[in-house]
């Protein structure tokens, strides 16, 4: 009977999912991983998602692309690298246009998710960007070109994985000028691994601008902080600050 128990005891600790602290993973009324709190990613990836040295204004940053590798096609990295020459005028987030996905994950701001069987909402602090995951159902028929694209959601065990289509060709993935067309597809992948932490990969389709698919992933963490919660922040106010300066220099 000891056996059996201890045996017992084994499997069900197994079937618990713990990170590192034992912390069990907390679970919705459904049972499925309960991902609702505010979370943010602490990485240099909104700077530029490849590995890159510090620049005057610009921290250094390790990069989040799989193998540090970006398969554009010819035309596509020259496009890139002119973005990257008319940056500070050129990227969509100076103009405060929403910032697409997977960028609106790793801006440096938070996000809050609120989970539902049937919906997963995620609002991030940047510029009240709403997006609604919707639950085991069809994307529409396109094509159809949105800002945040149209997300579709399932459950592969533990991980929530979503389905992105119907972009336009407006947003970046970074601060670089990396960019992508109207064809771009993204499926991300958010994993817990803890009650604070889990694994946040992307997987990227664009046949108009990569030879390829192309991955990307980095952790993200839980906000503990007392009585947080996501704050405004208005783009436009803030742009039209930095174009004017202060009040000393107008």
């Amino acid at each position: 009977m000891r056996i059996r128990a201890s045996f017992l005891m084994a499997v069900l600790a197994a079937a618990v999912p713990t990170g590192a602290a034992g912390q069990a993973v907390p679970r919705a009324p459904d049972g499925t991983p309960d991902l609702s709190g505010i979370w943010q990613a602490v990485n240099s990836a909104a700077w530029n998602i490849l590995p890159h040295t510090a620049e005057p204004g610009v921290p250094a940053g390790l990069g989040v692309v799989d193998g540090n590798d970006m398969p554009y096609t010819p035309a596509a990295a020259a496009t890139q690298r002119d973005n990257y020459a008319n940056r500070a005028t050129r990227d969509p987030e100076t103009k405060c246009w929403l910032p697409g996905v997977p960028r609106a994950t790793y801006m440096g701001l938070p996000f809050q998710i609120v989970q539902t069987p049937a919906q997963i909402s995620i609002l991030y602090e940047y510029a009240h960007t709403l997006r609604n995951v919707f639950m085991n159902s069809p994307h529409p028929r396109g094509p159809i070109e949105f800002w945040m694209g149209d997300s579709r959601g399932r459950w592969d065990g533990d991980t929530l994985v979503v389905d992105v289509v119907h972009f336009n060709d407006q947003t970046w993935f970074d601060r670089a000028g990396h960019h992508h067309s109207e064809l771009l597809h993204v499926v991300e992948r958010y994993t817990p691994t803890s009650r604070d932490h889990m694994n946040y990969e992307v997987t990227i389709e664009d046949p108009k601008v990569f030879t390829r698919p192309w991955k990307m992933s980095m952790p993200l963490y839980r906000r503990l902080d007392s009585n947080m919660q996501l704050l405004d922040y208005e783009c436009t106010a803030f742009d039209e600050a930095f174009r004017s300066g202060p009040a000393e220099q107008r």
